[in-house]
């Protein structure tokens, strides 16, 4: 397998959920027993079975790394799309990893489930034969819905078991959801006969049915039973408490966590269906059962105001990496006390200052290239001497071209966290409905308040890492309009606006003062003739080749210009030898006539003008006296003969 330990992938979503939340830990805790570490590959949103509108966050369970597991736990009630959970079924296939369904039905799988059915017959009976109501009403889910036919038909085989009529008047939908149950409740209301009992296929309808009720004036349960289905802990702040039946997760984490360890046990395994807990209380009639509800007020209320606090200091992170000037600036901004025990890693593209990587086709994008560029635990083990990564692992330049969480320079690092004995929980990272990486979050406890942060900080490093790339790119797009908007387009040189600017700058820099300042300025030999008998093509590729051999042979630091035509100069601050520059201008030219074959050849006069840099400089009296000493070589050219070389164009 590649590694020591056996590795078990658990694929779910909203692991803030308290549900989920405690189906980790407790088939962690299993787990941990038996030397195996748990990977939790999870989205923070409900896909709710769209098949048409895959999120990019599900792009995290395209980087299970199938070839080193020893099972896969797949929640498919919890992911919610049949193509996600056939796809890691196909990938498990591939790599004969075996893999435990959690509330699904597929082939070639072990399957575990709540027996729904039982379950909801539990609480028909105990309302028609326990509490003897004569007149029940159903408020199902969606029509056509597999769990809520399912639940209607078990309703209507216990009413016609006690000889109770059944006919369809006694079902109304309220799809599962608030709203429509308000609507179907009102409409209920309206009858002539109230039921003595309304049987909900869920708590959320539970719970807005009684709400209906008690503001109509009719009491729960003295005039009307309502129940649910689920045990959402809502129901235990309700009033009155809602009689349920629980699906609790720790029942199905329990059953999961054997079968599994069975598994990595070599044992054959198969399915099994879990008996859901009833849980009569105020609703019904029956007395108050309090169960976790003032654990769970306390949890609550801890996380609320953590929240708060979490959103801006998250959002004040997310700011400063997106304004950062460079990606290893971006990544130190991640650290925070907020921000412990996790690992970022981002497909190194992204830093493309070229190109805004969320903008590129999704067919021109090159294969990721997935590199750790932050971990947050890193700081504190070296005393902060390196932020966020050392240069050499932050640069790694190996390419890492295999798209998993055990792959590249990572990947040690990862095997090492699962050692700790917790479950490490995967988030992608995606922005614009792209993916580019993901987190790797690796708490020291099954706190909910970790877990409900993981969220959060994903979405902040979203944000960030996002916003940075494109303000980035906005930069690069600026950086290049300025450039167009200074310079000659044709020679790359200073325009006019470009050079006063740049200019400007330099002269009132303090240790500029006193010193030299030399102007040079080269003129084109025979422009008109090039033009005339070549093409202005030609021509404009004359003046090309005198601007670079001007710009090669002055200093780095000099200003040169191109206020139009012909005529271009350079301003040099400081000692410079002007005859040494024009000498290599004329040789720069001479090389570039032996390369190029023309039928005619490129030359420039030149002439240069040296003062001291003071108040009473003026760059246009310079360009004028520099101009006439170039006027003056021209004029020599000319009387001896060799003012340009004409030869015939070439057939």
């Amino acid at each position: 397998m590649g590694t020591r330990r056996q590795l078990v992938a658990l694929c779910t979503s909203r692991v803030y959920d308290p549900q989920i939340q405690g189906f980790i830990e407790t088939l962690n805790e299993k787990l941990r027993k038996k030397s195996a570490s748990l990977l939790v590959f999870t989205i923070n949103s409900d896909i709710y079975w769209n098949e048409s509108a895959i999120p990019a966050e599900t792009y995290v369970y395209d980087l299970i790394p199938y070839e080193v597991l020893s099972c896969v736990v797949l929640m498919d009630e919890k992911i919610k799309s049949h193509t996600i959970s056939k796809k890691i079924l196909t990938r498990s296939k591939e790599h004969n990893v075996p893999v435990v369904v959690v509330d699904g039905e597929y082939e070639d799988t072990i399957q575990l489930s709540f027996d729904y059915g039982a379950g909801f017959e539990q609480i028909v009976r105990h309302v028609i034969e326990d509490h003897h109501v004569t007149h029940p009403h159903m408020m199902a889910g969606l029509p056509n819905n597999v769990f809520s036919d399912e639940r209607i038909k078990i309703f209507k085989k216990i009413c016609l078991k006690n000889d109770i009529p059944f006919d369809d008047s006694m079902v109304s939908y309220g799809d599962f959801w608030a709203d429509p149950t308000i609507e179907a409740t009102k409409r209920l209301l309206e009858r002539k006969t109230l039921p003595d009992a309304v049987i909900c296929a869920n708590d959320i309808m539970a719970i807005n049915v009684t709400a209906v009720l008690m503001e109509a004036g009719i009491q729960v349960p003295e005039q009307v039973i309502v129940t649910g289905f689920d045990g959402y802990e809502q129901i235990f702040y309700s009033t009155p408490k809602i009689s349920s039946v629980s699906c609790d997760s720790q029942l199905l984490a329990e059953a999961t966590g054997d079968t599994v360890i069975k598994i990595l046990g070599g044992d054959t395994c198969t399915h099994r269906k879990i008996l859901p807990k009833m849980i009569p209380n105020e609703s019904c009639g029956c007395p108050s059962m309090i169960w976790q509800a003032h654990t769970l007020l306390s949890s609550f209320n801890n996380s609320f105001y953590r929240h708060q606090e979490d959103v801006r200091i998250l959002y004040d992170i997310s700011t400063a990496m997106e304004t950062s000037l460079t990606p290893y600036e971006m990544a130190s901004k991640i650290h925070q006390h907020k921000t412990k025990h996790h690992l970022t890693v981002v497909d190194r593209h992204c830093f493309d200052t070229e190109q805004n990587y969320f903008l590129i086709p999704e067919e021109e994008l090159a294969p990721r290239d997935l590199h750790m560029i932050n971990d947050a635990d890193y700081a504190e083990e070296h005393r902060f001497e390196h932020l966020p990564l050392p240069d050499e692992l932050f640069y790694e330049p190996t390419p890492n071209m295999k798209e998993s969480v055990l792959s590249g320079s990572y990947r040690d690092r990862i095997l090492e966290l699962t050692k700790t004995g917790f479950p490490l929980i995967f988030n992608a990272l995606d922005y614009m409905n792209r993916p580019f990486g993901f987190a790797c979050y690796y708490f020291q406890d099954y706190a909910i308040t970790d877990y409900s942060r993981s969220a959060s900080i994903t979405n902040a490093l979203n944000m960030g890492i996002g916003g940075y790339v494109n303000l980035q790119y906005q930069r690069l797009l600026l950086e290049k309009m300025d450039a167009m908007y200074k310079h000659d387009a044709l020679t790359g040189l200073f325009n006019r606006l470009g050079f006063n600017k740049a200019y400007e700058e330099v002269s009132s820099l303090p240790e500029n003062q006193g010193k030299k300042v030399t102007l040079i300025m080269s003129d084109l030999d025979g422009l008109k003739y090039i033009n005339d008998t070549f093409g202005h093509a030609d021509g404009d590729r004359a003046i090309k080749a005198v601007a670079d051999a001007l710009m090669d042979s002055c200093p780095e630091d000099a200003l040169s210009a191109r206020f139009g035509g012909d005529e271009l100069f350079s301003v040099i601050i400081g000692d410079c030898d002007p005859e040494e520059i024009i000498r290599d201008i004329d040789d720069n030219l001479r090389i570039f006539n032996r390369c190029v074959d023309l039928p005619y050849t490129i030359a420039t006069s030149t002439g240069a003008y040296t003062t001291v840099l003071n108040d009473r400089y003026e760059v246009l009296k310079a360009l004028k006296l520099a101009d006439e000493k170039m006027y003056a070589v021209k004029n020599e050219k000319r009387a001896r003969g060799d003012y340009i070389t004409r030869q015939t164009p070439k057939a």
